[in-house]
């Protein structure tokens, strides 16, 4: 197995494209290795694994900064405070679903009025949109 990779290399074998591996190195997520005089960077190999890990804390609605606590968490084997974090995620994740939920039903009564025959004129969805 090759040890060392291009940058191009690195992100295919991750999933993501050249550019998401610069915005992670200009972060402080990835380091960047030095560049030879005569040739390009080579990353290590396993550095794959980390840039999966962070694509897939993105997907569970962890920002960049919150990621960046994440891996040195990891670094310092900080089981509790990780699960933790990933709590107070949880919380927001469930908040922002009750406001789904609320925006939904919401919604829904409205477009039901719209087909109710009640005398109202003009749009219910615009008048609730405009109302004080």
């Amino acid at each position: 197995m090759v040890s060392e990779l291009s940058i191009g290399r690195l992100a295919a074998a991750a999933g993501v494209n050249v550019e998401t591996i610069r915005y992670y190195q200009r972060r402080g997520l990835l380091s960047e290795p030095e560049k030879p005089m005569k040739g390009q960077r080579r990353y290590p190999a396993e550095l794959t694994k980390r840039v999966r890990f962070i694509k897939r804390a993105q997907v569970l609605g962890f920002t960049l900064e919150e990621i960046s606590g994440l891996l040195r968490l990891e670094e310092a084997h900080a089981c509790a405070e990780t699960r933790e974090l990933a709590g107070r995620k949880l919380q927001i994740i469930d908040s922002k679903l009750a406001d789904l939920t609320a925006m939904r039903k919401a919604l829904a009564k409205l477009m039901r009025q719209c087909n109710s025959p009640d005398g109202i004129s003009g749009c219910p969805i615009i008048h609730a949109l405009a109302a004080d």
